[in-house]
């Protein structure tokens, strides 16, 4: 027999946490999350998201043994001020058993019939700056700080249970040999000089702080378009501050200023922090800290995490200006692979400003739907 239980004391909330330690244990391409990062991500006390969220948390025991996991969400931004009837599923990992996903969606659905919402989609989280879609291809690669892993049971459960494909995310990666500088170091000066635009670059993450915000309204008026996107609202702006930009070397992160001082284009690369993440086994003490600060410092594989331009400017070529800052730096650290994050497979711009670099998709992953 499966039993239920809602996640609600601090206790239930960290076995939530920890089950996919146990479900991945000594998984080769599985990588763990900090887990009190993510006791903060659930703590409504903590994460501002829940302010224009909600969310409920939920076990899957069968004889006493966790065998399941899932996140009920609701988006109350996406409903109201975008019309999107949706109720959201995420950190979902269950056993290979479908009885266990059933009754696990069923309390998603619960929540979504109970609200009046058309359809259930995911998995996803809270925002579009939390982790997305269930992995379908590359399950023989290394995961990241920013996706979900999952066994390839997990798309067959949803087939079979009349889930439908709403989009797809592609990964893509290249190898810094396969940088020709041809394509961006040319026009690179040219742009500058006509559209009156300077490069911005750090070496002290403090110096980066007073333009974060302008930072995250760029976020949020280049990404308006794509139909998945929920806009970042002023205390998430504070808390995303606090939890991510120290962990980004400064030299990662690019801006693009005109000549009023405005930000009209934005770039934040991340080391690979994977094998660092692995050995810290979800946590910071005693040994964690170290091999984080390790990857930080000499990771040689890096991930484009995001690339936001201004409307205005967004085929008048300024990523060759990003692009060129990017190979003096990559250059200078050694760099040797480029990894992309899951980016919507629609999102043809996207694709077209990575061609030159003759990337490879090796994963792809989607979310999925069910009208309720």
């Amino acid at each position: 027999m499966i039993t239920i239980i809602e996640a609600t004391s601090k206790q239930q909330l960290r076995d939530f946490v920890t089950f996919p330690f146990t479900l991945y244990k000594d998984h080769p391409y599985w990588v763990p999350p900090l887990i009190n990062d993510e006791m903060e991500t659930f703590d409504k006390s903590i994460n501002p998201v829940f302010k224009s969220a909600e969310a409920y948390f939920y076990l899957a025991y069968k004889d006493r043994t966790p065998v399941g996991r899932i996140a009920a969400i609701i988006n109350w931004d996406e409903v109201n001020d975008q019309k999107k009837r949706k109720v959201r599923f995420g950190w979902w990992d269950v056993i290979d058993n479908i009885e266990v996903t059933k009754v696990l969606l069923e309390k998603v659905y619960e929540l979504g019939r109970k609200n009046n919402l058309e359809y259930v989609e995911g998995p996803m989280g809270f925002s579009n700056l939390d982790k997305v879609g269930v992995l379908t291809e590359g399950f023989d690669e290394m995961g990241s700080m920013i996706t979900w892993y999952n066994y390839p049971y997990y798309k067959e459960h949803l087939e079979k249970l009349g889930y439908v494909k709403e989009k797809e995310y592609l990964e893509n990666r290249f190898p810094m040999s396969n940088v020709k500088t041809d394509f961006f170091e040319k026009p690179n000066e040219l742009i500058k000089r006509r559209y009156q635009l300077r490069p911005l670059n750090f070496t002290k993450t403090k110096d980066i702080l007073p333009y974060v915000d302008k930072m995250f309204d760029l976020f949020n008026s280049s990404y308006a378009g794509l139909s998945s996107f929920v806009a970042i609202t002023d205390a998430q702006k504070e808390y995303f501050k606090k939890k991510y930009i120290s962990f980004i070397n400064p030299e990662y992160i690019k801006f693009v200023m005109d000549k009023d001082d405005n930000m009209i284009a934005f770039s934040i690369v991340m080391p690979s922090f994977s094998e660092a993440l692995q050995k810290a086994k979800g946590k910071l003490f005693p040994f964690g800290f170290y091999h984080l600060l390790k990857a930080k410092k000499q990771s040689k594989d890096v991930l484009f995490y995001l690339i936001g331009i201004d409307p205005e400017y967004q085929s008048k070529g300024v990523t060759a200006i990003i692009f060129s800052e990017y190979n003096v730096t990559f250059r200078q650290k050694g760099i040797q692979n480029c990894i992309r994050t899951p980016e919507l497979e629609d999102n043809h711009a996207i694709h077209n400003m990575w061609k030159h670099f003759d990337p490879v998709t090796f994963k792809r992953r989607r979310t999925y739907k069910k009208l309720l």
